[in-house]
């Protein structure tokens, strides 16, 4: 049986940054993710947003390694190469209820150590963002949008590099202890390891039961949104969102790095967390709410909906609010819980991953890494070369002169290096996670067939093994034309 130091199970921000910041010990560590890649789930259906750390509980962890994590993340995205923007956040109310509430969110800020925040006026509004609907409004200059897909693929691949094994399509069904410490089973993989990281999100209560800890269950806090087409985030400089609470931001609108704008989220509180469903009703409220802060809202520029399921974890004691990283060292010894990682954990999750390092050090001595890079470099996008780069590149290789995704602009070489990217893409939706292929207006109608030939002509699979993300998703049942 293979020997690990450490087993992390989920591949999702949290498990892929508590492996990159393992990565920088001498360390054998393995990853294991039942899905085919990473961003399968609620790390690729969020809002995108580096949040400031001012919503939250004052002196919780999750006001301190939001705030942390902002910071830094200027830093993290260059080391990363992560398409990143600070914008700025603006959040805008009507009534002197919300200048009151807003009153309490910039004194809870200033005590999380925001002390960038100001309130600004209804006239200020208007020159911070032209078509946001507000009297009163509280600016946030130190907040961002960042791609959030590329943060995690960035993440992991990183780690890969740096020496970490990734077993996809691996969903732990067994983990039982031993004098060295864990024997950790999936499918098709099993192997013996000192140290156990649970960051399963929705499955984590299961995986804290097998480790030892039971009392904890999840439920789905669903969240749906709208993707509007590009045209629309001209008029968006920085998210704009209500006057939130501590537990819910409310329906907000945002940019993306990309261009778009997206609205949401909304939903309800569920059992099924692999229920990615999105209702008409719920379109229609989405929209209704969103018009309210920003009216720039037309359904024929609506281009997709999508669903996050955020993992909501209970314990005895009811609804768990803050993170919780915890080791029970009379009870489940070496094994490190990664508790109620839900928004703000994107902005968070590195300062989580040092959290969870320390508890591993207070217990062991662990070895620098001095081999680690932090650096990693993505695929450069044809959209982001100038006209002299351009042709250069396809001097080089003639496939930049292919463009296989018309709308936004992806050449057949991108989704070449995809398919063979550090940690290997088989699907669908990881050439569009990495390429941004298929998220135009057409929405893979004109490139989607040629990126499954090229993932058969790559991989040397047939059409019926292409699937498209999640398993059983598969593209065919057979020969098309």
């Amino acid at each position: 049986m293979e020997k690990f130091d450490v087993a992390i199970v989920g591949a999702g921000i949290i498990g892929c940054a508590v492996a990159r910041e393992l990565s920088r010990y001498k360390l054998k560590i393995g990853v294991f993710e039942k899905n085919h890649d990473v961003c399968f789930e609620t790390t690729g259906r969020n809002s995108g947003v580096l949040h400031g750390g001012f919503a939250y509980d004052r002196g919780s962890l999750k006001a301190e390694c939001c705030l942390e994590g902002n910071r830094e993340f200027d830093q993290t995205a260059k080391e990363l190469d992560i398409p990143f923007k600070r914008t700025g956040k603006l959040l805008v109310g009507e009534d002197i209820s919300d200048y009151k509430s807003l009153l309490e969110v910039l004194d809870q800020g200033h005590d999380n150590g925001c002390s960038e925040l100001r309130l600004v006026s209804e006239e200020e509004i208007k020159k911070l963002v032209p078509y946001a609907q507000g009297k009163y409004g509280l600016f946030s200059p130190l907040s961002g949008i960042m791609d959030p897909f590329q943060y995690v693929i960035g993440l992991a691949e990183n780690a890969k590099l740096n020496g970490v094994e990734f077993f996809f399509h691996e969903r732990v069904n067994k983990v039982s202890r031993d004098r060295s410490g864990f024997i950790v089973q999936s499918k098709n993989k099993k192997i013996e390891s000192r140290w156990l990281i649970n960051a399963a999100a929705m499955g984590g209560p299961a995986i804290s039961e097998m480790a030892g800890i039971s009392g904890y269950r999840t439920t789905a806090g669903k969240g749906a949104y709208i993707i509007l087409d590009k045209k629309t985030g001209l008029y968006l400089p920085m998210p704009v969102y209500p006057v939130p609470n501590n537990s819910y931001m409310g329906v907000h609108v945002t940019p993306t790095v990309d261009g778009n704008a997206i609205i949401g989220p909304a939903g309800d509180e569920i059992e099924d967390g692999d229920d990615y469903s999105v209702s008409q009703e719920i379109i229609e409220y989405l929209s209704k709410s969103a018009s309210r802060i920003w009216p720039c809202i037309r359904k024929k520029d609506y281009i997709r909906n999508y669903c996050g399921n955020a993992a909501k974890w209970y314990d005895s004691k009811g609804l768990i609010y803050d993170y919780k990283i915890e080791i029970r060292d009379d009870q489940a010894p070496h094994f490190i819980n990664m508790v109620n990682m839900e928004s703000p954990a994107l902005t968070s999750a590195l300062p989580l991953a040092r959290r969870a390092a320390t508890l591993m050090k207070d217990r062991e001595n662990l070895h620098i890494n001095t081999s680690f890079d932090p650096m990693r470099i993505r695929v450069t996008r044809f959209t982001e070369m100038s006209d002299r780069e351009r042709e250069e590149k396809i001097r080089e290789n003639p496939d930049y002169g292919e463009i296989i995704c018309r709308c936004e602009k992806v050449t057949k070489a991108e989704i070449i290096q995809a398919i063979h990217n550090p940690l290997g893409v088989n699907t669908v939706a990881g050439i569009k996670l990495r390429t941004r292929a298929m998220t135009g207006r057409c929405q893979g109608g004109y490139c989607e067939m040629r990126i499954v030939k090229l993932l058969q002509e790559e991989l040397g699979v047939s059409e019926r093994e292409i699937i498209y993300e999640r398993e059983g998703s598969y593209m065919f049942s057979g020969k098309v034309r």
